[in-house]
């Protein structure tokens, strides 16, 4: 067991949203987890989140979920934080997983909030909840994605959890739109006298360089090309933010198409497939599938950046 440093308020770069390989029977794949997580690693970023929803952590079991975090930390043995999802709908299994977690070495947990909560107060009561439950020795990071919870968090319930809980101590900014949320965060923040958390951009990475400029630390998502995300969030700390986005815009037709709902999934695993990184695109049943057009589809766009890429 390898424990590494906890994330914190100044945590910052790029924590990639991991994968899950499966291998073709849907089995989890460990001898690609290692080279998953070696490519990560090559590509400069600054830490791993691991059974997010791009990880297809509601289809594992909880055995499974386990075994991959004590795999994965065992690889990346310190050298980088890493973050394990542990949203689930039952308290009790929020619990279980984050402490054994924890106890793996984890850096810290992220936690989207439980469906269907309505109210501030419902969002504020779950929150709280589950942060007195986990205890003040696990960092807890935020997961702000609306989208696929139907949950709103509002700003007011954020500032208010971050002035209770000082465990909680980053945001995933995944609200769409959500650009002024993330200045009103910053903004109030500052204006109240609250601490100033770790803001980490999700979404693909569709906005990052607008997300950086009001004010984000860097990035957590999975987009299968790391170091662009990576050398960008490298760039802004620079100062040098039109070269981000140059940089940005290079990647942009892929980052888009690998956006998209409902399929966005196989098609990042196609890519890190393409790139050496897994085995096996496999998403384990019920998921995305691609087709054979939408196979050319995603090469013809992996040839249009590679082209570009060995032009600049």
């Amino acid at each position: 067991m390898t424990h590494c440093t906890h994330i914190n308020e100044n945590s910052k770069g790029v924590f990639i949203i991991s994968a899950t390989p499966f291998d073709q029977d849907g089995a989890l794949d460990l001898s690609s987890t290692d080279s998953l997580v070696d490519f990560y690693l090559d590509k400069g970023v600054s830490g791993m989140t691991i059974l997010g929803m791009m990880g297809e952590a509601p289809k594992l079991t909880e055995e499974e979920s386990l075994t991959f975090v004590r795999h994965v930390i065992d690889r990346i043995a310190g050298r980088v934080p890493v973050i394990v999802g542990a949203s689930h709908a039952s308290n009790r299994h929020v619990d279980h997983l984050a402490k054994s977690a924890m106890e793996l070495g984890a850096a810290g947990v992220m936690l989207a909030p439980a469906a269907n909560l309505k109210t501030d107060d419902q969002v504020h009561g779950y929150y709280a909840t589950i942060a007195s439950l986990l205890g003040r020795d696990v960092p807890i990071c935020l997961q702000d994605f609306p989208q696929a919870t139907g949950v709103h968090t509002s700003v007011d319930v954020v500032l208010r959890l971050v002035h209770e809980f000082p465990q909680i101590v980053m945001f995933k900014h995944e609200d769409l739109p959500g650009l002024r949320k993330l200045s009103q965060i910053r903004s109030r923040s500052a204006a109240e006298g609250l601490r100033r958390i770790s803001i980490l951009a999700g979404n693909g990475g569709l906005f990052l360089p607008q997300e950086m400029r009001r004010g984000a630390d860097g990035a957590m998502t999975g987009f299968a090309y790391p170091e662009m995300l990576v050398e960008v969030c490298e760039l802004f700390a620079q100062n040098q933010p039109e070269q981000a986005e140059d940089l940005f815009d290079t990647y942009l037709p892929l980052l888009r198409h690998e956006f998209q709902y409902g399929i966005g999934l196989a098609l990042r695993k196609e890519t890190l497939r393409w790139r050496g990184a897994i085995a096996s695109a496999v998403t384990r049943k019920p998921g995305p599938q691609l087709d054979a057009t939408d196979q050319a589809e995603l090469l013809r766009l992996i040839e249009r950046l590679e082209t570009r890429l060995a032009a600049r």
